[in-house]
């Protein structure tokens, strides 16, 4: 026998055989799907085909940025400006042509055209006439030009061989004026001048004169040291400086002499009569020292006067008047 089921069971149960059935519903259609993968990959191609594009954008952007002064560059501008800067009458172009067209058509009406040719022909002619006198014209003041400049190039030329030469002259005179090296007598003579005065040692003539010379006698030496003065046997000689005597001796060709020293310079006098100072006297300018005599190797009676300094013999006229 069959149990009865109350109301609440078979509500039961038909909520079983229901949830039942859903699930095996679920179970038969868990499939994949793949249109949704499909899609997820176009999305992503299309969001790197953008990018790329974008990329590719910037990257043209940059090189035009670079690359402007090529693409504008003054050469470009200038053409550009030039092109600008031309001044097109549009309505004279218009005028122009309208008044060609009628002229055509009233020669046409007329029968004229093969005048208006020779016409044409005969305008042309005087423009190419007109060309060649213009081009003359131009071409002679291109020579005048080159004339022109070519005398000024001649102009600047000898203006600069001017001033060459006065730059010359200016430092030949420089030169000339800039004073020489002084030789080492010229420095004796100078630096003798500057530390000492001289008197005339004793009154006579000049026999002899310093430097080389032609003797009569074979005894006499050709190199002259010193000036001999001619005089009296016994005149009286002075002392042409103050000094000290170093020297005081009959021996040598000098015969009897004196050296009086002052300084670097020494002062010889030779060929004396009779010596008045001994070495060692102190003596002073214008003091009788000696007489004139013809003592050593001497041919007549004199004064031989010699200078030295530092043992160098310079010219006793270069220093005093004898």
């Amino acid at each position: 026998m069959e149990r009865i089921l109350s109301v609440e069971e078979k509500i039961r149960r038909a909520e079983e055989i229901y949830a039942r059935k859903q699930e095996g519903n679920k179970t038969r259609t868990a499939t994949v799907n793949i249109n949704d993968t499909n899609k997820k990959d176009a999305k992503l191609l299309k969001k790197m085909a953008i990018q790329i594009i974008i990329s590719l954008g910037i990257y043209f952007s940059i090189y035009i940025i670079q690359n402007g002064n090529y693409i504008f560059s003054e050469n470009i501008l200038k053409k550009v400006n030039e092109i600008l800067s031309y001044d097109t009458n549009f309505q004279e172009i218009y005028e122009g042509v309208k008044t060609q067209i009628n002229n055509f058509k009233n020669m046409q009406k007329d029968g004229a055209i093969g005048g208006a040719r020779e016409d044409n022909k005969e305008e042309q002619e005087n423009q190419q006439s007109e060309e060649e006198q213009n081009k003359e014209q131009t071409s002679g003041e291109e020579t005048e030009n080159n004339d022109e400049n070519n005398n000024e190039q001649k102009e600047n030329t000898i203006q600069q061989n001017e001033q060459k030469d006065q730059s010359q002259q200016e430092t030949q005179v420089e030169s000339s004026e800039q004073p020489r090296e002084m030789t080492q007598e010229e420095k004796d003579i100078a630096d003798i001048k500057a530390t000492t005065t001289f008197i005339k040692p004793v009154e006579g003539k000049i026999s002899s004169k310093y430097g080389p010379r032609n003797p009569t006698t074979s005894t006499v030496p050709k190199n002259h040291t010193g000036t001999d003065i001619a005089a009296a046997l016994g005149t009286k000689i002075k002392a042409a400086t103050s000094g000290e005597v170093v020297l005081a001796s009959e021996k040598g060709d000098y015969g009897k002499h004196l050296k009086i020293q002052i300084g670097d310079v020494t002062i010889i006098y030779a060929h004396c009569n009779a010596l008045y100072v001994k070495q060692g006297d102190k003596v002073e300018q214008g003091q009788e020292i000696a007489e004139v005599g013809s003592t050593g190797n001497s041919t007549g009676p004199h004064l031989h006067f010699e200078i030295r300094i530092s043992e160098r013999i310079i010219d006793p006229e270069k220093i005093l008047e004898i």
